[in-house]
C-alpha cells in the first residue's frame, strides 16, 4: 500500500488512509477549521492520485474510527455482504469509479455493488468524481421505499411539506399545510420541526395532522421531528405517527451528542412496527449534514465527507423511508459559500444513494453564508437531474422557526415540469381529484389556493 506520490518533482507523503481521504476532499471550510485539509491544490491532487491507486480492500480495512471503539463502525462493517466485497476488494478506487460511471453498468449492477461497500469506500470514490460524475453516478442508484406510499419510483419527484411555526400555533401550522398541499407539496411527508420537544406538544401536532389527513384523504405520511424518545412516548400514549424521526451522525460520539444509540433506533423501529400508523415496512426518517460531527467534537480527525458517508451506512441498518442531508444548515464554518454547498449536496446525494438509502436533500443555506436563493434553486435543479427522491417545501423558502432559507412551495411543480416528473402516484391522483391539476398535468385556477380547504368539505366534493 503506497501512501506517497511525486508530482512535478515534489514528493507528497500521507500519514495514513484517513489523512489521504481528508486531503483528497474538495475544499471545505469545515476541514480547514479542523486542520486536516490539503494546504494547497497540488497537495489535494497528490492525495487524489494516492487514493485512486488504493485498493477497495485497503480502504475497507482502514475505518476512520476503530471497530472496537465505535458502534457506527461496527454496524457498517458487520452489514457488508462479504461475498460481494470479495469480488471487488482488489479493484483500485479508480477502477471502482470507472465501473460505476461505465455506460454498460446498470442500475441493478450498482445496487448489488453497494452491498459490498463500506462508507469509507463510498466517500473515497466520491472524492475522485467531478460534480457531473456525482450526478451521473447518483442517477444510476435507484432506491425505493414504502411507508404509506412508495418513494423513489421512475419519473417521480417528491417533496417534504415543512410547516414550521415559531410558536407551534395550530392555526398557523394548519395554514401552512393547506397552502403547501394546494401547491402540490407534501407527497413525501408532512413533517414539522417542533419548537417545544414534549410528549404533549408532539401528540397535539400529530393529532392535528392525522385529523386533516383523514378529512381530506391525503395520501402521504405525517411526522413530528421531535427527539426519537419523545416521539416514542407519544406513540406509546396513543398518538398516530406514520414515521419516526431522528438526526444521526457518523460516529458513536456524534450520536451520543444527539442522545441516541443504535439500540434506541432499533427500539423505535420495533415500536413503529407494532404501534405505528403506516403500512410500512419502511418507517424511519433520518436527517444528516456535513459538519455535524465536527460541531460536536466527534469527528475523530476525519473529514466531513467521510463522516457524512458513515451516516448513510449507519442509517441503512434501519431500512429508512426517508433520509436527507440538510446540506447548508450548519453554516459557513463548515460550507463557506454556494460552491461548497452545491458540491456537498451532490456528494451527499450520491453517497446516500450508492449506500442504498432513499435519499433527499434539504437544499438550504443560512443568512451568513455566501449564497442566495438562486444558488439553492440551481442546486435543486442539479439534484432533480441526478434522480433525487425529494426536497423540502416551506412558505417562500423562508423557515421562520429554524431561521434558514431553502426551497419553497413554488419550486416543486416547476421542477416537475422542467424534468417531466410527477408527484408520488397516489398523491398525483389526489391532486387531480382536488382539481389542482388536470390529468394532463396542467395547473388549474385552484392550484396554490389554500382557501379551497376552508370553503369546502371533502365529503361535499
Amino acid at each position: 500500500m503506497k501512501l506517497k506520490t511525486t508530482l512535478l518533482g515534489k514528493t507528497y507523503a500521507f500519514r495514513d488512509i484517513k489523512d489521504v481521504l481528508a486531503k483528497a476532499n474538495e475544499v471545505k471550510s469545515g476541514d480547514q477549521l479542523a486542520g486536516i485539509a490539503a494546504e494547497t491544490a497540488q497537495e489535494r491532487v497528490a492525495a487524489k492520485v494516492v487514493l485512486a491507486d488504493l485498493l477497495v480492500g485497503d480502504v475497507r480495512n482502514a475505518p476512520v474510527v476503530p471497530y472496537e471503539d465505535d458502534e457506527v463502525t461496527r454496524i457498517i462493517q458487520d452489514d457488508v455482504n462479504e461475498r460481494i466485497y470479495d469480488s471487488i476488494k482488489n479493484m483500485t478506487m479508480a477502477e471502482l469509479r470507472e465501473y460505476i460511471l461505465d455506460d454498460a453498468t446498470t442500475t441493478n449492477d450498482v445496487r448489488r455493488l453497494s452491498r459490498g461497500l463500506t462508507s469509507e469506500v463510498v466517500a473515497g470514490v466520491a472524492k475522485l468524481m467531478s460534480n457531473l460524475d456525482l450526478m451521473l453516478g447518483a442517477k444510476k442508484c435507484v432506491v425505493q421505499a414504502h411507508c404509506n406510499t412508495t418513494i423513489g419510483g421512475e419519473g417521480v419527484f417528491g417533496t417534504r411539506l415543512q410547516p414550521n411555526h415559531p410558536t407551534d400555533d395550530p392555526d398557523g401550522v394548519l395554514a401552512e399545510v393547506m397552502e403547501g398541499l394546494a401547491y402540490g407539496v407534501g407527497d413525501a411527508v408532512i413533517g414539522l420541526n417542533p419548537v417545544e420537544d414534549s410528549v404533549a406538544n408532539t401528540t397535539r401536532i400529530l393529532d392535528l395532522f392525522a385529523d386533516f389527513q383523514d378529512t381530506w384523504n391525503v395520501p402521504t405520511q405525517c411526522c413530528v421531528l421531535a427527539h426519537v424518545t419523545t416521539q416514542m412516548a407519544a406513540i406509546e400514549a396513543g398518538a398516530r405517527s406514520d414515521l419516526i424521526f431522528q438526526s444521526i451522525a457518523g460516529s458513536q460520539l456524534g450520536n451520543e451528542a444527539f442522545a441516541v444509540t443504535g439500540r434506541v433506533l432499533q427500539d423505535a423501529r420495533d415500536l413503529m412496527a407494532s404501534r405505528g400508523g403506516s403500512t410500512g415496512p419502511n418507517v424511519m426518517y433520518f436527517e444528516t449534514g456535513q459538519g455535524s460531527e465536527l460541531s460536536s467534537n466527534a469527528h475523530h480527525g476525519a473529514d466531513q465527507v467521510t463522516m457524512e458517508a458513515r451516516c448513510y451506512g449507519f442509517a441503512k441498518r434501519f431500512q429508512p423511508f426517508l433520509v436527507n442531508t440538510v446540506v447548508g444548515f450548519i453554516g459557513p464554518e463548515y460550507l463557506y459559500d454556494s460552491t461548497q454547498v452545491t458540491r456537498a449536496g451532490l456528494e451527499d446525494h450520491f453517497m446516500g444513494k450508492l449506500t442504498g438509502v432513499p435519499m433527499g436533500c434539504d437544499a438550504c443555506y443560512t443568512n451568513h453564508t455566501k449564497a442566495d436563493q438562486n444558488d439553492i434553486e440551481n442546486l435543486a435543479v442539479l439534484l432533480v437531474a441526478s434522480g433525487c427522491n425529494y426536497v423540502m417545501g416551506v412558505p417562500h423558502g423562508d423557515d421562520i422557526m429554524l431561521m434558514y432559507q431553502c426551497t419553497g412551495y413554488h419550486e416543486a411543480e416547476s421542477l416537475r415540469a422542467l424534468f417531466g416528473k410527477t408527484a408520488i402516484p397516489e398523491f398525483e391522483k389526489w391532486m387531480v381529484d382536488m382539481e389542482l391539476i388536470t390529468p394532463e398535468r396542467k395547473l388549474t385556477d385552484r392550484f396554490g389556493d389554500a382557501s379551497i380547504f376552508l370553503t369546502e368539505r371533502q365529503g361535499a366534493r
